[in-house]
């Protein structure tokens, strides 16, 4: 469940044309009640469970560093309908409650999974707005059914060159969470995705979420919900909280090097 030291969203509402009322975004708070001396780490849980009923809004472009994107997706899902909106949320409500044991401030960039958005480009701006000490947002991925593995994306540099200067930082980040979520959940490095640094790491400059950065932040592809093995994983309470407990380790890894 959220907590006080978690951005509380607000949905809202916008009138069409023909007068209808259709949901915008949510909008994360930009004001995140943060305990004096407690690094900040956001939690980015990719889509929401509203986005598929509300195609308009989620297909609206936005700012992506350089370029426009659509506000946001549905996300993919099992072969029998677990869909990615509920684990990245799940595990992200794990990843927050390790964390939080550990005297770590966390912010949410959602809190239930019934919403549409937040877009893509207000998710970056929760990050930024709270000087976070890195941002993780939370994915699975939806590859050709023969592919394993998961892997973690940095930040290339952006068209607009805006997110300079949080590249080597985030990298330390990404070859922090690498080996921590590896050795919490039994997955291998993912070798399948283009733009690879490494088996499991990629650079990534057409991401709105890097891209707009201006703190350190990856981006996790936490296995395959299209590959039958893992998705039997990723369906599995368990499994999810191994994933988080592999999160919070890179996440705290990361944090003993960066602050005081």
């Amino acid at each position: 469940m959220p907590s006080s030291a978690e951005a509380s969203p607000v949905a809202s509402t916008v009138a069409s044309a023909t007068g209808a009322v259709t949901p915008s975004p949510t909008t994360p708070s930009r004001a995140p009640v943060v305990r004096a001396g407690a690094p900040v780490v956001v939690l980015d849980p990719g889509h929401n469970g509203g986005n598929a009923a509300h195609p308009a809004v989620v297909d609206a472009l936005v700012p992506a560093g350089g370029f426009e994107k659509p506000c946001n997706t549905t996300g993919t899902e099992t072969d029998v309908g677990y869909p990615e909106h509920a684990f990245t949320f799940d595990v992200a409500q794990r990843t927050a409650a390790l964390l939080r044991a550990r005297g770590t401030t966390v912010v949410l960039t959602r809190t239930d999974d019934t919403g549409v958005g937040p877009c893509v480009d207000e998710r970056a701006a929760v990050a930024n707005d709270a000087g976070a000490a890195l941002a993780v947002s939370i994915h699975a991925d939806g590859a050709p059914a023969d592919a394993t593995g998961f892997h973690v994306a940095e930040p290339a540099l952006a068209p607009d060159g805006g997110n300079r200067a949080v590249l080597d930082p985030s990298d330390v980040a990404a070859r922090d969470l690498l080996p921590a979520f590896a050795t919490a959940t039994g997955l291998p490095r993912a070798d399948y995705p283009g733009n690879l640094v490494e088996p499991g790491l990629t650079r990534r400059s057409d991401l709105a979420g890097l891209n707009l950065a201006r703190t350190p932040a990856v981006l996790l592809e936490a296995g395959n919900m299209r590959n039958a093995r893992e998705a039997a994983q990723l369906s599995d309470p368990a499994f999810r909280q191994r994933a988080a407990e592999g999160i919070a380790a890179g996440v705290a890894a990361f944090l003993a090097r960066s602050t005081p």
